[in-house]
């Protein structure tokens, strides 16, 4: 029997521990757990989980965020949000960054280790009251949309990446000046470049003072 492995993102050690005691079962092991979204692609990146169970409210940056990242370097992994969030917003953002399932946290305990067996089998679990919620959003938004312009390709955390390099800042100072790792900084800043089109970091600068990526920083 194949078994799934899961890594959750949650930044309540007493909700990851309830969680864990749900969906454990023969077919499902729960082997990491992180509880931020730095910590978070960390462990995918060293433990390449079948399926993460996602928060979508985490202490240094949106799950969102880790949902985008992730998929941009990991198209296949599969990630499930589970959030105390119904906003239509929230839903449609999840699904349109890429994951591949949304469960509210006031579903019943078993629904948790089922959604991921229909995550891992390319279902798309989402609870009926939302579902049709999110189909219609979905196709609202999709004929509401503008082609995304540059900034708006960028994540809060990588237009502060620009805008710190943009200023001559080496990876280095740039990982010290957000607290986070030269790894990921590195990680933004491929983002960045893939988001924008910027061939290198020196046309991605460029493109940041010239105003045509420029970031609102508070």
């Amino acid at each position: 029997m194949a078994v799934t492995r899961v890594l959750l993102v949650d930044d309540h050690p007493l909700v990851r521990a309830a969680v864990r005691e749900a969906v454990t079962a023969p077919d499902i092991e729960v082997v990491g757990e992180a509880a931020t979204c730095e910590s978070a692609v960390r462990a995918t990146d060293e433990l390449r989980p079948d399926v993460v169970l996602l928060d979508l409210d985490l202490p240094d940056r949106s799950g969102l965020d880790y949902l985008r990242e992730v998929r941009d370097r990991l198209p296949e992994m599969v990630v499930v949000v589970l959030t105390v969030s119904a906003a239509d917003r929230d839903l449609v953002e999840a699904l349109r960054s890429g994951a591949a399932g949304y469960l509210t946290k006031d579903v019943a305990p078993d629904a948790i280790g089922r959604a991921l067996r229909e995550a891992q089998r390319g279902e798309l679990p989402i609870p009926g009251r939302l579902a049709a919620t999110a189909i219609k959003a979905l196709v609202r938004s999709q004929a509401d949309d503008a082609p995304p312009s540059q900034v708006e390709r960028l994540t809060d955390r990588e237009r502060e990446v620009l805008a710190l390099i943009s200023d001559g800042r080496t990876d280095r100072e740039t990982a010290d000046a957000l607290g986070i790792s030269i790894r990921t900084v590195e990680a933004h800043v491929g983002s960045i470049l893939r988001r924008t089109g910027a061939r290198n970091r020196a046309e991605a600068s460029s493109m940041y003072r010239s105003g045509l990526a420029r970031p609102k920083l508070s």
